[in-house]
């Protein structure tokens, strides 16, 4: 395995085992929950929006290292965005890991830990529960 795989490995182990953002929020007004039917990963998002900004986000549930790391990574990166700028992000992150689209926002570059999920269809489920479970959140906005 090569040092950057190695690394990325790492990384992914890492928020899986010190996951940022795991926890309620008390007043959140946007939520929903996710689950993965092919190995029964659980999810759900909360989110605190105001004028159009997520101030809060956070996940509950359980799963994998990668569905706990992909959470803890999401929830870093779209607190203090837009929602539209969360569907964005939501969009390049499905690119990256089904169609092997990468991302050249360098703001975004944290998410290239889990391009190599693209290789294994059903890690890619995993990858993207609690992506989903935040974006259908989103919809109620």
């Amino acid at each position: 395995m090569s040092k950057l795989n190695e690394l990325y490995k790492q990384v992914i182990l890492d928020h899986s085992a010190k996951p940022c953002n795991f926890r309620k929020i008390q007043n959140s007004n946007y939520c929903a929950q996710g689950y993965n039917k092919l190995c029964g990963d659980r999810m759900s998002i909360e989110m605190d929006i105001q004028k159009n900004i997520i101030e809060d986000i956070a996940f509950t549930g359980c799963g994998c290292a990668i569905t706990k790391a992909s959470a803890s990574v999401m929830t870093t990166l779209v607190k203090g965005k837009t929602v539209i700028e969360a569907k964005d992000i939501f969009t390049q992150f499905k690119k990256m890991v089904t169609e092997g689209k990468k991302i050249d926002n360098f703001e975004l570059k944290k998410l290239k830990i889990f391009a190599g999920v693209k290789k294994f269809p059903g890690r890619v489920k995993c990858a993207m529960l609690p992506w989903h479970t935040m974006y259908k959140a989103l919809q109620d906005y």
